[in-house]
């Protein structure tokens, strides 16, 4: 969990090939919750069968997030392709359109 106002991007495969993008503060809990189909999952991920985690970003606080959350949400699929085969572009795709905002790919075990 993160306690110094840092917050997480994600994107995760469904079984059905589909890519499904959100935020949270606790990535560990998140995916769980997706696993579970529980009332805390998203409705999307109920019905779309969490299958696994296919990248992480970092931002330095939860309105940064929501807004590369949201920007991810518009790219058609093959960018969101490209953006999971290379995580490291996500600075070059929103880095302008966010100015000041810093958004790293994190590696979550």
């Amino acid at each position: 969990m993160s306690k110094d106002g840092k917050s997480y991007t994600y994107m995760i495969r469904c079984v059905d090939g589909s890519i499904y993008t959100g935020i949270t503060k606790d990535v560990q809990r998140r995916m769980q919750e997706h696993k579970g189909r529980g009332k805390e999952c998203a409705k999307y991920t109920r019905t779309h069968h969490f299958l696994r985690l296919e990248v992480v970003f970092e931002s330095k606080s939860w309105s940064d997030a929501a807004r590369l959350e949201y920007a991810i949400k518009r790219l058609s699929k093959e960018k969101k392709e490209r953006l999971i085969a290379n995580p490291k572009l996500v600075q070059t795709i929103f880095g302008e359109t966010f100015p000041g905002c810093d958004f790293r790919p994190v590696v979550v075990e």
